[in-house]
Parts: structure tokens; C-alpha cells; sequence
């Protein structure tokens, strides 16, 4: 970015991802897919994973490159080093480098098949694609950005909750272990990857997604009444709020929670 588009920003211009490779996990759907897209209207090219839903991740690629940008989709599971290592090396290969990865890909225990699984069952799964794979993932991308001029930055998810432990239930007890996890785990990346890679973390709090769709209506209207602004977050909040960590607009922002959240937990 040169300095003319740096001061645009400051003066509050949109921030602008021109020029940027953006790799997003979990690209699929929800807040992966919002990201992706929001990523290709600020000028980036992509790469998208997805584990299982590959219609999705096509559909989203499909409308990356109507925006004009390019757009590579990769199958990973992020839980398993071996697909990382993988997935790394081929963007290296297709793009020459990766200027921000995002770390979207989650376990869902809220929905379908997820949803029945035992308490343990669900703990495990968290832990090995939402903490493990957000460690292992993120290792891989400081192992590259290390390599590339200019460094880049990492993005990873956690939970607004995750700070105060707000909710009663063995969901929150499961949530703040896990996403804790990545919230620590990043701030102390954060510490080791600068000063050429920046790492922050989205703090998202109740998103307009498949789990919230399913709620009584009463649920949800009790849980809207409780955030100050009255509404759910869509993926499109969380989305605009990655474009700007991932810009050179966010170029001092590091080892910091972005809470997306409406103001239900400050």
C-alpha cells in the first residue's frame, strides 16, 4: 500500500485490502463466508477451505471472481497437520505468499448431528478443530509469513463471552474453555510474531447464523433485549470488523479481542 492510500485511510476512507492474498478457513458458510466475500470487495485475492459443505465454498468462489478477484478452494481439515502442511505449501505455490490468514474454521455442536453428540463428544471436537486447529494452523501461517517481505497478519475467533463467563450451562462452560484457549493463545502469539506479523482475534457475540435461526422466538427475543443495540450481529458485522484488522488501517493493532457484539459484553 502506498503512502497516499495509507493517509486515504486515516482520513476515513473504507480500509482497502488491494494487493492482499486473504486465506480464510471455514470459507464455506456464515462468518467464514462473509468474511471471504467482504475480503474480495476490499480488493483481495483468496483462497478458501472447507472441510465437508464443497457446494458452499464453490458458490462463495463463484462470487469472489464475479467481484473481479482470484480465488483458489482448498479441502482441509484443520484439525490435521498433515492437510495444513498441505494447504500452506500449495498457496505458496498458487499465490506466492499470504498476506492474511484467517482463522474461521469451527466445530459446530449447535446444530444437526453436532447437537446430539455427549458432552465430551463435544468438548473433543472443540478442542481439536477450534483450539488445536487454530494453534496448529496459526503456526503454519507465522512458518510462511516469516518467509515473505513484509510479513502479514493472522486473525483467529474466539467469543465475546469468553471474557466474563456470562452465560450459565455446561455450552458456556465448553465455549470459554475452547475459545479462552484462543484468546490467550493468540496474545501470546502476538508477543512472539511481531514485529513483521500482526495477531488479533474476532470476539463475535449472538450472529444471524444456522444455530439462531433454530431458537423459540421467545429465546431470542429475551437475548435481543439484553444487548444494547437491540439487534443480533449479522455475519456481514463480523465480516466488515476482519476486513479492518487485516488492513494496514489496523497497522498498530496487535494482541487485541475485537469485541463483535453489540455491546452485550464490554
Amino acid at each position: 500500500m502506498t503512502t497516499a492510500q495509507r493517509r486515504q485511510q486515516r482520513l476515513g476512507e473504507a480500509p482497502t485490502l488491494a494487493g492482499k492474498v486473504v486465506l480464510v478457513t471455514g470459507a464455506s458458510s456464515g462468518i467464514g463466508r462473509a468474511i471471504a466475500l467482504a475480503c474480495a470487495e476490499a480488493g483481495a485475492d483468496l483462497a478458501l477451505t472447507f472441510r465437508e459443505n464443497r457446494v458452499g465454498a464453490d458458490e462463495a468462489a463463484g462470487t469472489v471472481r464475479a467481484a473481479g478477484r482470484r480465488v483458489e478452494v482448498v479441502r482441509a481439515d484443520v484439525s490435521r497437520q498433515e492437510d495444513l502442511d498441505a494447504l500452506a505449501a500449495g498457496v505458496r505455490r498458487t499465490f506466492g505468499r499470504v498476506d492474511v490468514w484467517i482463522n474461521n474454521a469451527g466445530a459446530d455442536i449447535l446444530t444437526g448431528e453436532g447437537a446430539r453428540l455427549t458432552w465430551t463428544e463435544k468438548l473433543d471436537r472443540l478442542l481439536a478443530v477450534d483450539l488445536r486447529g487454530t494453534v496448529l494452523a496459526s503456526w503454519a501461517a507465522v512458518a510462511l509469513m516469516r518467509e515473505q517481505a513484509g510479513g502479514g497478519v493472522i486473525l483467529n475467533m474466539s467469543w465475546d463471552h469468553a471474557l466474563t463467563g456470562a452465560m450459565r450451562g455446561e455450552y458456556s462452560q465448553v465455549f470459554c474453555a475452547v475459545k479462552g484457549g484462543v484468546y490467550s493463545f493468540s496474545r501470546a502469539l502476538a508477543q512472539s510474531a511481531a514485529p513483521h506479523i500482526r495477531v488479533n482475534v474476532l470476539g463475535p457475540g449472538w450472529v444471524e447464523t444456522a444455530y439462531g435461526r433454530e431458537l423459540d422466538d421467545a429465546v431470542k427475543r429475551r437475548i435481543t433485549e439484553s444487548i444494547p443495540l437491540k439487534r443480533w450481529a449479522t455475519p456481514q458485522d463480523v465480516a466488515h470488523a476482519a476486513v479492518y484488522l487485516a488492513s494496514d488501517a489496523a497497522g498498530y493493532v496487535t494482541g487485541q479481542m475485537l469485541l463483535v457484539n453489540g455491546g452485550a459484553i464490554m
